[in-house]
Protein backbone atom coordinates (compact mmCIF):
# COMPACT_ATOMS: atom_id res chain seq x y z
CA UNK A 1 0.00 0.00 0.00
CA UNK A 2 1.66 3.44 -1.26
CA UNK A 3 0.84 5.96 1.36
CA UNK A 4 1.60 9.72 1.12
CA UNK A 5 2.35 11.65 4.55
CA UNK A 6 1.73 15.41 4.54
CA UNK A 7 4.57 16.31 6.46
CA UNK A 8 8.36 15.02 7.05
CA UNK A 9 8.11 12.23 9.81
CA UNK A 10 10.78 10.86 12.18
CA UNK A 11 13.39 7.98 10.47
CA UNK A 12 12.28 5.89 13.16
CA UNK A 13 8.18 6.16 12.27
CA UNK A 14 8.92 5.71 8.56
CA UNK A 15 11.01 2.31 9.57
CA UNK A 16 7.58 1.31 11.58
CA UNK A 17 5.43 2.07 8.37
CA UNK A 18 8.02 0.54 6.08
CA UNK A 19 8.28 -2.96 8.16
CA UNK A 20 4.28 -2.70 8.11
CA UNK A 21 4.54 -3.26 4.25
CA UNK A 22 4.11 0.42 3.24
CA UNK A 23 5.60 2.72 0.67
CA UNK A 24 6.14 6.00 2.23
CA UNK A 25 6.41 9.21 0.71
CA UNK A 26 7.07 12.12 2.78
CA UNK A 27 6.19 15.38 0.87
CA UNK A 28 5.97 18.34 3.61
CA UNK A 29 2.32 20.73 2.63
CA UNK A 30 3.02 23.49 5.43
CA UNK A 31 6.56 25.50 6.60
CA UNK A 32 6.97 26.80 10.06
CA UNK A 33 8.47 30.24 10.31
CA UNK A 34 9.78 31.39 13.37
CA UNK A 35 8.57 35.29 14.01
CA UNK A 36 10.01 37.79 16.10
CA UNK A 37 8.45 38.18 19.55
CA UNK A 38 9.34 39.81 23.02
CA UNK A 39 9.37 37.74 26.09
CA UNK A 40 9.51 40.20 28.71
CA UNK A 41 7.06 38.75 31.53
CA UNK A 42 5.18 35.09 31.72
CA UNK A 43 2.42 34.32 33.88
CA UNK A 44 2.96 31.14 36.74
CA UNK A 45 0.56 28.91 33.61
CA UNK A 46 1.50 28.34 30.21
CA UNK A 47 -0.37 26.63 27.99
CA UNK A 48 0.99 24.89 24.38
CA UNK A 49 -1.15 23.22 22.05
CA UNK A 50 1.87 23.19 19.51
CA UNK A 51 5.16 21.45 19.05
CA UNK A 52 6.87 23.68 17.04
CA UNK A 53 5.68 26.42 19.83
CA UNK A 54 7.86 24.63 22.08
CA UNK A 55 10.66 24.17 20.49
CA UNK A 56 11.08 27.54 18.85
CA UNK A 57 10.44 29.06 22.79
CA UNK A 58 12.74 26.63 24.62
CA UNK A 59 15.40 27.06 21.85
CA UNK A 60 15.00 31.40 22.27
CA UNK A 61 15.00 30.70 25.77
CA UNK A 62 18.54 28.43 26.13
CA UNK A 63 20.44 27.51 28.21
CA UNK A 64 18.77 28.11 31.22
CA UNK A 65 15.06 29.00 29.99
CA UNK A 66 15.04 32.27 31.24
CA UNK A 67 10.97 33.37 32.23
CA UNK A 68 9.82 29.69 31.93
CA UNK A 69 11.83 28.86 35.34
CA UNK A 70 8.70 27.43 38.14
CA UNK A 71 6.03 27.66 35.45
CA UNK A 72 3.34 24.88 35.62
CA UNK A 73 2.94 24.02 32.54
CA UNK A 74 -0.43 22.02 30.51
CA UNK A 75 -0.85 21.60 27.03
CA UNK A 76 -1.99 18.94 23.97
CA UNK A 77 -0.62 16.32 23.26
CA UNK A 78 1.70 13.09 24.06
CA UNK A 79 4.99 14.56 21.99
CA UNK A 80 4.20 17.86 23.38
CA UNK A 81 4.71 16.81 27.17
CA UNK A 82 7.25 14.90 26.12
CA UNK A 83 9.26 17.47 25.05
CA UNK A 84 8.09 19.99 28.05
CA UNK A 85 9.56 16.56 30.52
CA UNK A 86 12.82 16.66 28.72
CA UNK A 87 13.35 19.91 29.18
CA UNK A 88 12.80 19.67 32.81
CA UNK A 89 9.30 21.45 32.95
CA UNK A 90 6.60 20.48 35.11
CA UNK A 91 3.85 19.59 33.21
CA UNK A 92 0.72 19.56 35.25
CA UNK A 93 -2.05 18.41 32.73
CA UNK A 94 -2.09 17.04 29.19
CA UNK A 95 -5.17 16.74 27.18
CA UNK A 96 -6.02 15.03 24.14
CA UNK A 97 -6.93 18.52 22.40
CA UNK A 98 -7.76 22.42 23.18
CA UNK A 99 -11.37 22.26 24.07
CA UNK A 100 -10.80 19.61 26.61
CA UNK A 101 -7.78 21.11 27.87
CA UNK A 102 -9.72 24.80 28.23
CA UNK A 103 -12.74 22.79 30.41
CA UNK A 104 -10.17 21.10 32.57
CA UNK A 105 -8.68 24.36 33.12
CA UNK A 106 -12.05 26.57 33.61
CA UNK A 107 -13.32 23.65 35.94
CA UNK A 108 -9.89 23.69 37.82
CA UNK A 109 -8.04 26.68 37.62
CA UNK A 110 -10.65 29.56 36.77
CA UNK A 111 -9.31 32.66 38.42
CA UNK A 112 -5.70 32.04 37.45
CA UNK A 113 -3.85 33.64 34.53
CA UNK A 114 -2.11 32.12 31.60
CA UNK A 115 -0.22 32.62 28.68
CA UNK A 116 -0.45 30.97 25.56
CA UNK A 117 2.18 30.83 23.33
CA UNK A 118 1.18 29.34 19.61
CA UNK A 119 1.14 29.94 16.06
CA UNK A 120 -0.74 32.66 14.26
CA UNK A 121 -2.36 30.36 12.66
CA UNK A 122 -4.30 28.18 15.00
CA UNK A 123 -8.18 26.84 15.98
CA UNK A 124 -10.06 29.33 18.22
CA UNK A 125 -11.52 26.68 20.42
CA UNK A 126 -9.54 27.41 23.68
CA UNK A 127 -9.61 30.70 23.27
CA UNK A 128 -13.25 30.75 22.82
CA UNK A 129 -14.04 29.22 26.34
CA UNK A 130 -11.55 31.39 27.82
CA UNK A 131 -13.52 34.63 26.65
CA UNK A 132 -16.85 33.44 27.15
CA UNK A 133 -15.70 32.60 30.78
CA UNK A 134 -13.95 35.90 31.38
CA UNK A 135 -10.94 34.22 32.26
CA UNK A 136 -7.09 35.72 31.99
CA UNK A 137 -5.33 34.72 28.70
CA UNK A 138 -2.22 36.58 27.34
CA UNK A 139 -1.61 35.17 23.64
CA UNK A 140 1.70 35.28 22.23
CA UNK A 141 2.32 34.14 18.75
CA UNK A 142 5.66 32.88 18.30
CA UNK A 143 5.23 31.15 14.49
CA UNK A 144 3.63 32.00 11.30
CA UNK A 145 2.56 28.70 8.82
CA UNK A 146 2.81 28.82 5.32
CA UNK A 147 1.38 26.64 3.17
CA UNK A 148 3.14 25.52 0.55
CA UNK A 149 0.91 23.43 -1.85
CA UNK A 150 2.42 21.15 -4.08
CA UNK A 151 0.40 18.98 -6.92
CA UNK A 152 0.33 15.13 -6.60
CA UNK A 153 0.92 13.52 -8.90
CA UNK A 154 1.31 9.94 -7.15
CA UNK A 155 -1.04 7.48 -7.05
CA UNK A 156 -1.56 6.22 -3.45
CA UNK A 157 -3.64 4.42 -1.35
CA UNK A 158 -3.91 6.58 1.88
CA UNK A 159 -2.61 10.07 2.70
CA UNK A 160 -1.96 10.97 6.11
CA UNK A 161 -2.75 14.62 7.74
CA UNK A 162 -1.32 16.09 11.19
CA UNK A 163 -2.80 19.37 10.62
CA UNK A 164 -5.64 21.26 8.89
CA UNK A 165 -3.31 24.09 7.78
CA UNK A 166 -1.68 20.75 5.50
CA UNK A 167 -5.50 19.84 4.72
CA UNK A 168 -5.98 23.66 3.46
CA UNK A 169 -2.91 22.97 1.63
CA UNK A 170 -3.38 19.94 -0.22
CA UNK A 171 -6.97 20.84 -1.60
CA UNK A 172 -5.39 23.79 -3.01
CA UNK A 173 -3.58 21.85 -5.77
CA UNK A 174 -5.39 18.11 -5.49
CA UNK A 175 -8.49 16.98 -5.54
CA UNK A 176 -9.72 14.12 -3.35
CA UNK A 177 -8.00 10.55 -5.21
CA UNK A 178 -11.22 8.68 -5.86
CA UNK A 179 -10.15 5.30 -3.94
CA UNK A 180 -7.66 6.60 -1.46
CA UNK A 181 -8.40 6.89 2.49
CA UNK A 182 -7.49 9.83 4.69
CA UNK A 183 -6.22 9.58 8.11
CA UNK A 184 -6.11 11.99 10.29
CA UNK A 185 -3.74 12.63 13.50
CA UNK A 186 -6.96 14.11 15.39
CA UNK A 187 -10.42 15.52 15.55
CA UNK A 188 -9.66 19.02 14.84
CA UNK A 189 -7.66 18.01 11.60
CA UNK A 190 -10.37 15.80 10.34
CA UNK A 191 -12.74 18.44 11.13
CA UNK A 192 -11.15 20.23 8.08
CA UNK A 193 -10.66 17.37 5.61
CA UNK A 194 -14.61 16.20 6.55
CA UNK A 195 -15.23 19.33 3.75
CA UNK A 196 -13.80 17.58 1.14
CA UNK A 197 -14.50 14.00 1.33
CA UNK A 198 -16.42 10.91 3.92
CA UNK A 199 -13.40 8.85 3.14
CA UNK A 200 -11.13 9.03 6.36
CA UNK A 201 -10.08 7.60 9.77
CA UNK A 202 -9.30 9.78 12.57
CA UNK A 203 -6.42 8.21 15.29
CA UNK A 204 -7.97 7.36 18.82
CA UNK A 205 -5.46 9.35 20.55
CA UNK A 206 -3.39 11.83 18.34
CA UNK A 207 -0.03 9.79 18.26
CA UNK A 208 1.63 8.17 15.98
CA UNK A 209 1.31 4.71 17.39
CA UNK A 210 -2.82 5.36 17.11
CA UNK A 211 -2.04 6.45 13.49
CA UNK A 212 -0.29 3.36 12.85
CA UNK A 213 -3.18 1.18 14.54
CA UNK A 214 -5.78 2.74 12.07
CA UNK A 215 -4.17 2.21 8.81
CA UNK A 216 -4.09 -1.68 10.02
CA UNK A 217 -7.64 -1.89 10.82
CA UNK A 218 -8.03 -0.23 7.44
CA UNK A 219 -5.12 -2.08 5.27
CA UNK A 220 -5.54 -5.62 6.46
CA UNK A 221 -8.53 -5.83 4.89
CA UNK A 222 -7.24 -5.87 1.36
CA UNK A 223 -4.09 -7.97 2.58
Amino acid sequence: MRLLVTKSISLSFKERLLQQGYSVFDIPLIEIKPIPFELKEVNQNVIFTSQNAVRILLKKQQPSHGLLEDKKFFCVGEKVKSILKKNDQKVIKMAQNASELAHYLLKNHKNEQFSFFCGTRRMDDLELIFAQNEMKLTIIPIYDTLLTPKKIKLDVDGIVFYSPSAVESFFIKNKWPKNAYGFCIGNTTANILKKHTEQFYVASQPKESSLLVKLKQHFSAYA
